[in-house]
C-alpha cells in the first residue's frame, strides 16, 4: 500500500470567483464548499475528483514568472475524448499555448492557460 497519495492542489488567486468559475466551466469542476481562510476567501472545488483549493491573495501578490521555473510547471489532466473536447474549448475562447500535438504514438497532448497564468496539460493516452 502506497504511503503517499494525492490530496488537493492548492491555487492562490487575486479573484477566486472568477478562478473558480474558469474551472466550473471550462473543465467541469464543481464548488464543494467555500470558507474564509482569516480575511481570505479560499474556494474548494472537486476538478475530477482531485480536491481543488483555490484561496485569495492580497491585491499587489507577485505573479509566478513565465516557464521555465523553479517549481510546479503545470497541471496534468487525463481527458477522454480528446478532439472533441479541444474543438469544444476553442469554441469556448480557451486560450491554447501551442497547437495540440501527438509527440509519440499513444497520446494527445495540449496546453491551456487557466487563471492566474496556471498552465494546464491536457492528455489523452491510447494503446500505441
Amino acid at each position: 500500500m502506497a504511503r503517499f497519495k494525492s490530496d488537493h492542489i492548492h491555487l492562490r488567486s487575486p479573484d477566486p470567483e472568477a478562478a473558480a468559475r474558469f474551472y466550473a466551466e471550462v473543465l467541469e469542476a464543481s464548488e464543494v464548499t467555500r470558507m474564509k481562510n482569516g480575511e481570505a476567501l479560499r474556494i474548494v472545488m472537486d476538478l475530477g475528483g482531485l480536491p481543488l483549493f483555490i484561496e485569495q491573495v492580497p491585491s499587489g501578490t507577485m505573479a509566478a514568472p513565465p516557464p521555465p521555473f523553479i517549481g510546479i510547471e503545470h497541471v496534468g489532466l487525463a481527458v477522454t475524448g480528446f478532439d472533441d473536447i479541444i474543438a469544444e474549448l476553442k469554441g469556448k475562447g480557451v486560450r491554447f499555448l501551442g497547437e495540440p500535438s501527438s509527440p509519440r504514438p499513444g497520446i494527445k497532448i495540449a496546453f491551456i492557460e487557466g487563471p492566474d497564468g496556471v498552465r494546464i496539460e491536457l492528455l489523452e493516452r491510447s494503446a500505441a
